[in-house]
């Protein structure tokens, strides 16, 4: 059984039904694996299947710059949930929900759980359909479950890498957070978006964490990050030319700001915003990211310089607190 439910009978009826004749798919770094395999069966409709081979990291980061050039008029985009509103080409978005069972693991993460009466829960869209069995298994073990509706995002309960307003919208009430998944990116987000603890349970190999521990490390990191990016004397501010990040708008406001702390700041434009890119520009202290806030939040370190976020920008500049801002949340937009 496959770990993961990649839909090819819909698409394939899709494909039909839109007369496509040239189509991209888009996987993130995880599922790309399966994309020859997709491509050699949606081949089978008798159009043209063409893989991006560049780092997918969600739902704002579409293919969409070079679609005319090579005559794309279907975009399949796997593993995440609609974000932008309007399409540069038409595009399927495939979530690849997992079948990995969820009973065991909630039933291990009651252990953790047993001092805890409140529980938020909260998954990726890979594990949204298990919420209705996570919540009735909790239930029944006497929890009251509450699971977040902002209107901001796809589905209820659901986050992303950069969007936890499901999580914000029910804070208040509950006393710690339950996240269903694979792989502590999205966890830690949900950890790092609140002030209340979080419980890992990930269903692939059945354990559940609690990330209080790691989570206060890496806000030590960012706090250091911070204060030795107060030294720099040269800035710069990096834009992504990806079609859902791009804040070229707020890089503008972040110069001038820098400028009228005396210091220099320049922007930069970038396509992948990777340590390798940044070395290119050793007369540079510290940067700003007005792209995707968790490029460098989850390893900070893998930087020669400071990459604050825009949250982390405002707090260097004195216009919000440390304290304060770790309670909005270092990494949201």
């Amino acid at each position: 059984m496959k770990a993961f439910d990649f839909e090819e009978e819909r698409l394939i009826a899709e494909i039909i039904a839109r007369g496509a004749n040239r189509v991209l798919l888009q996987l993130p770094e995880g599922l790309k694996s399966e994309a020859p395999n997709l491509a050699k069966n949606i081949e089978k409709t008798g159009v043209l299947s063409i893989i991006s081979g560049d780092p997918c990291y969600g739902a704002c980061d579409l293919f969409e710059t070079e679609v005319n050039r090579f005559n794309i008029d279907l975009v399949i985009h796997f593993g995440h949930s609609k974000m932008v509103k309007n399409e540069k080409v038409s595009t399927i978005y495939v979530d690849v929900r997992s079948t990995a069972k969820i009973t065991k693991t909630i039933e291990k993460s009651l252990l953790l759980l047993k001092e805890y009466t409140k529980i938020g829960l909260v998954t990726t869209v890979q594990h949204i359909q298990t919420l209705k069995t996570v919540q009735a298994l909790l239930v029944k073990a006497g929890k009251t479950v509450f699971i977040g509706n902002s209107d901001q995002i796809h589905y209820n309960g659901q986050v992303t890498g950069c969007n936890y307003s499901n999580v914000k919208s029910i804070e208040d009430k509950v006393e710690v957070f339950l996240f269903v998944g694979g792989g502590r990116f999205h966890a830690l987000g949900v950890a790092l978006s609140t002030i209340k603890p979080t419980i890992l349970a990930n269903p692939f190999d059945q354990k559940t964490y609690l990330l209080n521990t790691q989570v206060n490390k890496l806000l030590h990191q960012h706090w250091a990050l911070i204060q030795k990016a107060k030294k720099a004397k040269n800035f710069g501010i990096l834009v992504s030319l990806k079609p859902g990040q791009e804040n070229f708008k707020n890089a503008m406001k972040i110069k001038k700001i820098i400028e009228n702390m005396g210091k220099n700041a320049v922007i930069i434009l970038l396509r992948e915003i990777v340590p390798e890119a940044l070395m290119e520009f050793p007369t540079i202290d510290a940067y700003v990211n007005t792209a995707c806030p968790r490029i460098s939040f989850d390893a900070p370190l893998k930087f020669l310089q400071p990459v604050l976020s825009i949250n982390e920008f405002k707090v260097l500049s004195g216009e919000c607190p440390w304290q304060e801002m770790i309670k909005i949340g270092l990494f949201e937009k």
